[in-house]
């Protein structure tokens, strides 16, 4: 059998109450399968661990972490106990950073039984491929002077390796989907990088003959997302226009709250991590009616990247049907509590 090793890091708020009770659907799919066995090393790493120790996570924690097969995230933060920027950089950002997780990827799909906000959905399905390493969020610059002289500069940081890794990323996932890669620019107003970027893309592309492209700018973009997000399939950018592009998703999604996203690394030499997008959401902890999707699919990106692709089809099917047939927590209009929303889903995996 075997046996695949699970860094479990339950994070803050809800974090703690919904990674515990999906670890139950990834056992029964581990159980249904019959090859493979999952073993979690938990992890109590989270804001409150900070107010005690002066540190997000242990002073050895990114080598514990390198030791297993994948990192299965939480939400992060607790702005009532410790800044954001504090708990960010020093847990999910130095993960990312030290484990090489140089993409982040998130899908966006149309879920029936989830009232998307847009008039005619038609069934949208497309994913964000994200550079996670450099870009909008490289911590280069400074502020100097006071006052009225005051000054702060960001410098946005692009490579090539960069670059060229994260496009060639998208254009490769376009191939088993339906062929279409959409690049975020915003060249006619960033006049170095993001010109830059255009010419790499340019280049990969043709080594994608059977690849249909297109160039979009930022700003058209997300008002395309939402007059036509099913024209899109793979949709490729820097780090910060990915990241507005993946909340918009989530936004046409119906909810943050199912939203999933990935941290992959690319070599195979430190672990991916898998976490959902949603927040810790303190306002809803111990009363049991978080939405456990988000991480549920999450999960389900986790195992297609361990190589457990029937696994993940098979959560995602359970997912969806679940919710399909009214199943579902009160913030996606529903009236299930969390335990229950689990526990529809894993009967309906044993039942396939």
């Amino acid at each position: 059998m075997n046996q695949l090793d699970i860094s479990v890091i339950p994070g803050d708020g809800i974090g703690k109450e919904i990674v515990p009770a999906t670890l139950q659907v990834l056992d029964t799919l581990a159980n249904l399968h019959g090859g493979v066995k999952f073993r979690y090393q938990t992890h109590s790493w989270s804001c409150e661990y900070y107010l005690e120790h002066g540190r997000m996570m242990s002073e050895d924690g990114i080598e514990q972490l390198k030791q297993t097969n994948a990192i299965y995230l939480g939400a992060v933060g607790n702005p009532q106990l410790v800044p954001d920027h504090i708990s960010l950089w020093g847990l999910l950002i130095k993960i990312r950073r030290e484990c090489e997780q140089v993409i982040n990827i998130r899908p966006a799909k149309y879920i029936e039984g989830i009232k998307s906000p847009l008039a005619e959905p038609n069934h949208f399905d497309f994913i964000v491929v994200r550079e996670n390493s450099e870009g909008e969020y490289s911590e280069s610059g400074g502020r100097i002077h006071s006052g009225q002289d005051e000054i702060a500069i960001q410098n946005a940081i692009f490579t090539r390796k960069a670059t060229e890794r994260t496009i060639r990323y998208a254009f490769e996932l376009a191939q088993g989907r339906k062929g279409r890669v959409t690049s975020a620019t915003k060249s006619n107003g960033i006049v170095h990088s993001m010109p830059f970027w255009d010419g790499v893309f340019q280049e990969i592309s043709s080594e994608f003959p059977g690849i249909e492209t297109e160039s979009n700018h930022i700003d058209a973009l997300c008002a395309f997302l939402v007059s036509k997000a099913h024209h899109f399939d793979v949709i490729v950018a820097s780090n910060l226009f990915g990241d507005i592009l993946t909340d918009l998703g989530a936004a046409i999604m119906g909810s943050i709250g199912i939203a999933p996203a990935a941290n992959i690394n690319l070599t195979g030499q430190y672990p991916s991590m898998f976490e959902p997008v949603h927040g810790s959401a303190p306002d809803i902890v111990g009363r049991g009616i978080a939405n456990p999707i988000g991480q549920l699919w999450t999960a389900k990106m986790m195992l297609d990247h361990l190589g457990l692709d029937e696994l993940g089809s098979i959560m995602l099917r359970a997912i969806e049907e679940s919710i399909a047939e009214g199943v579902k927590t009160r913030d996606i209009g529903g009236s299930s509590n969390t335990q229950e929303v689990i526990s529809h889903i894993n009967s309906k995996i044993l039942s396939y």
